[in-house]
């Protein structure tokens, strides 16, 4: 029973496959090289075994196709959460820029004002300066005055 389901899947690979003998020859040996690399620990069936059979190909199928399936979840959600940190990273690195912006702004805003109060510090200055000079004028006028 083995051997003749062995049979039917390589009859209708070859009934399938347009290739020459020597191209499936040269796939088979292929297939034998990849097959003597793999370690006893790699390997799943023993295809030289007798007792393997169609129902244990569909099982390791079914195996392989849950575990895909399993896989392929877990990709969707480490994708889904590489894209949400992705996204977080720059709407970050937005709000910092933002932060920035208006930092910088606010910088260029007390600038101007502290120009303007130096400004209107050096105009009270020089007036106190020149009311300093009338003051002294007068006082020495004053003492003048008495002094007569």
């Amino acid at each position: 029973m083995a051997e003749e389901s062995t049979k039917s899947w390589a009859d209708s690979d070859s009934e399938t496959s347009s290739t020459s003998s020597s191209s499936s020859d040269s796939e088979q040996e292929e297939v034998h090289c990849f097959m003597a690399n793999q370690t006893d620990d790699d390997e799943v069936f023993d295809f030289a075994n007798s007792e393997f059979t169609r129902e244990d190909l569909v099982q390791a199928l079914n195996d392989m196709v849950h575990e895909y399936k399993t896989l392929s979840h877990t990709f969707e959600e480490i994708k889904a959460k590489n894209a949400s940190l992705k996204n977080s990273s720059a709407e970050s690195s937005s709000d910092e820029l933002e932060y920035t912006d208006s930092l910088k702004t606010e910088l260029s805003r007390l600038k101007i004002e502290n120009d303007l109060w130096r400004n209107e510090a050096s105009e009270l200055k020089a007036e106190v300066d020149k009311l300093t000079e009338e003051m002294s004028s007068w006082n020495k006028a004053n003492r003048s005055l008495q002094a007569i």
